[in-house]
């Protein structure tokens, strides 16, 4: 009778244990997504706005309501967005040089036309502090249109997915190594 080869079963095992552990992980992670979504939708019901300064913001302020001076544009860019009636089109953005330095980068409006709001050549921008960061101008500047607001609802959650199939890949590697196992004892 075949012995049980200890090597290949312990690189198996060990294998498994690590993808079961990158399993809980995923889950830990999933709940900790879910307390900064939480974080983030509490941010957008607060009326207080933050001031947006040279040293910029962090990610803990995501989703607030805030304002900037911009003291001049240093470069414009489009990309592509959806207007306030989730329509799609161009999101127009400006690089803005802040007063006593630093940069941010600001979605200034809505529009169909690549060139739109080119005049716009700065001032105090009023709206929502996006990913990026960037701040999404609320309300729009240089006779843009409204960019659709941004939603933390946006940002995927599918840590349990992940979670799901480590937990998979980890039953797939004990099943086959089983099957294979037990074949070999057989043939012995």
């Amino acid at each position: 009778m075949r012995r049980i080869p200890v090597f290949p079963t312990l690189v198996v095992l060990v294998a498994a244990g690590i993808m079961i552990s990158l399993g809980f992980w995923q889950l830990r992670r999933l709940h900790e997504k879910e307390a900064l979504l939480a974080h983030y939708a509490a941010a957008r019901d607060m009326s207080e706005e933050i001031d947006w300064t040279s040293g910029g913001v962090g990610e803990d302020v995501l989703y607030h309501r805030a304002h900037m001076i911009c003291a001049g544009v240093k470069s414009r860019s489009s990309m592509a967005g959806k207007n306030a009636d989730g329509e799609s089109g161009l999101a127009q953005t400006a690089q803005c040089v802040l007063p006593g330095g630093g940069e941010a980068l600001v979605v200034l409006g809505w529009s169909l036309e690549p060139n739109a709001g080119l005049e716009w050549q700065g001032g105090t921008v009023r709206g929502i502090i996006a990913p990026g960061p960037r701040l999404v101008a609320d309300p729009p500047v240089a006779g843009l249109q409204a960019n659709a607001e941004p939603d933390p609802a946006d940002i995927p959650n599918n840590h349990l997915s992940y979670a799901i199939q480590w937990f998979l890949f980890a039953a797939t590697a004990l099943v086959i190594y089983a099957i294979a196992l037990r074949k070999r004892l057989k043939q012995g």
